[in-house]
């Protein structure tokens, strides 16, 4: 099992930046990697940037040269540093993970939430 706890969701005007965090804990062991994904209002949950414990990266378009995910191994703890934000990056942002194997479950933080006005 595995608990995902978010942080750094706000308001912030258009052109501004957020840092969210998300810590994990419990059974960690085969965990390869972590994500960030959003959600806005009407939408489908999109996935946003992913991190790996080799700390290789992926970003969707929508987000490349804005927003970085970074990670901190000894806290546990997976950041999105987003900046130049724009209003149509307002959403939920969930941090996600799984563990290696094919059966594991998706486990999910309880979202935070993200609102840039114009």
């Amino acid at each position: 099992q595995v608990q995902l706890v978010e942080s750094g969701g706000g308001l912030v005007q258009a052109g501004g930046s957020l840092r969210l965090s998300c810590t994990a804990s419990g059974s960690l062991f085969s965990i390869n990697a972590m994500d960030w994904y959003r959600q806005a209002p009407g939408q489908q949950r999109e996935l946003v940037a992913t991190i790996t414990n080799g700390d290789s990266t992926n970003y969707a378009d929508s987000v490349k040269g804005r927003f970085t995910i970074s990670r901190d191994g000894a806290k546990n703890t997976v950041y999105l540093q987003m900046n130049s934000l724009k209003p149509e990056d307002t959403a939920v942002y969930y941090c996600h993970t799984r563990y290696s194997w094919s059966w594991s479950p998706d486990y999910w933080g309880q979202g935070t939430q993200v609102t840039v006005s114009s």
